[in-house]
């Protein structure tokens, strides 16, 4: 039993699962790749039991048989094997054995039948997006995504969808960020959280090109079609905060100013904060903004900035972290800050584009 593929045909494939396949397994078998060959179409399978990968390639016709094989070693044979070359994969009693020119490799094999799945998806719902806008969401929120957070709900983001949006929405409890997209997804109304894992795996597997994404939603899973790769995980079973009510309406003090010249003024003053806390101060007065930070260490920066400001002087407190990271994503050449007062949550934003908005907490300092 063997089927013959070049390359750089399986190569790509095998860096698309590879996300799925973690390093310390509680399964040794989880370690692999599900292998099968069916009339010269070959597909590449890894899971962890929370998402599962399904990358599809054409290979030479070749006999149809199935197995699995670990798959880092795989995917370092492949990326040392010279470019162009042909790999032919054969099957020797539980072994799989790789051979390229003078090249041959055999490497330990589990029983295909052994290879665990996810359950079956009974779609309750669909929708299609650019692949380059399902990105874009994912980037411009994943940051603010907990880490390890007993609030389980929290270590990941919240996907909400109406028959005209598209909305996610990412919180650590100290910050939030959310990401629209107006599209006729014809959906029904559905909220559904998508694990940490999951997000990053999708940012990266999604493309910068308009080529559609095909989602399907179930109680209990979430599916991503991408052309040749289908990336299925399973979601977060909990009840998401009511993240409206964190979202301040009051703020009736709005500063603008150059998003670039705002980071890098922010970066340099971080350097004399407080390595553990991180705080900055702001105080705002009249088209002026100073920013300032000090240490345990009786060290201190300060650096004032022209802004466009005309209300009365506030002094509030940030974790300059968080700041920072929002600047980060977004991408134009003005923002909008807006706040009540130094106890009180600010919302940043675009100043010209309205479909994202970060919600940060003031810090006591």
């Amino acid at each position: 039993m063997k089927t013959i593929i070049k390359r750089e045909d399986i190569l790509g494939p095998l860096q698309q699962v590879i996300g799925a396949v973690e390093r310390r397994q509680t399964l040794p078998i989880l370690g692999n790749v599900l292998f099968k060959s069916t009339g010269g179409d070959l597909s590449l399978t890894a899971t962890d039991l929370e998402i599962e990968m399904v990358a599809r390639v054409s290979a030479e016709p070749g006999e149809d048989f199935q197995t699995t094989i670990p798959a880092r070693k795989l995917l370092d044979i492949c990326k040392a094997l010279p470019e162009s070359s042909e790999i032919t994969f054969s099957i020797e009693e539980n072994k799989v054995v790789l051979t390229s020119a003078r090249s041959r490799f055999s490497l330990a094999s589990l029983p295909a039948r052994d290879f665990p799945g996810l359950d079956e998806i009974e779609a309750q719902g669909s929708f299609s997006i650019p692949q380059n806008r399902f990105k874009n969401l994912f980037d411009m929120t994943s940051f603010a995504m907990a880490q390890q957070d007993v609030r389980y709900y929290l270590n990941g983001i919240l996907m909400e969808l109406s028959s005209s949006k598209i909305k996610l929405v990412a919180t650590d409890g100290h910050r939030l960020a959310l990401s629209e997209f107006e599209s006729e997804t014809g959906a029904e109304e559905k909220q559904v959280i998508i694990p940490r894992k999951a997000v990053l795996e999708l940012s990266r597997l999604l493309d910068s090109s308009d080529n559609p994404a095909s989602c399907t939603m179930s109680q209990n899973h979430f599916r991503v079609e991408t052309g040749s790769l289908v990336f299925t995980t399973k979601l977060i079973d909990g009840k998401f905060p009511d993240y409206q009510r964190v979202i301040p309406v009051d703020g009736n003090k709005t500063m603008e100013v150059s998003r670039e010249t705002l980071k890098q003024s922010m970066s340099r003053i971080a350097i004399l904060s407080n390595e553990k806390y991180r705080g900055i101060r702001l105080t705002l007065s009249s088209g002026n903004l100073s920013i300032q930070a000090n240490n345990p260490d009786q060290e201190e920066a300060e650096e004032e900035l022209q802004v466009s400001y005309d209300e009365t002087e506030v002094e509030i407190g940030f974790n300059v972290t968080y700041l920072i990271d929002v600047l980060n994503v977004l991408e134009s050449d003005k923002v909008q800050i807006k706040l009540k007062d130094s106890n009180s949550s600010c919302i940043i934003s675009d100043s010209e584009d309205s479909s994202s908005l970060y919600v940060v907490m003031p810090m006591r300092l």
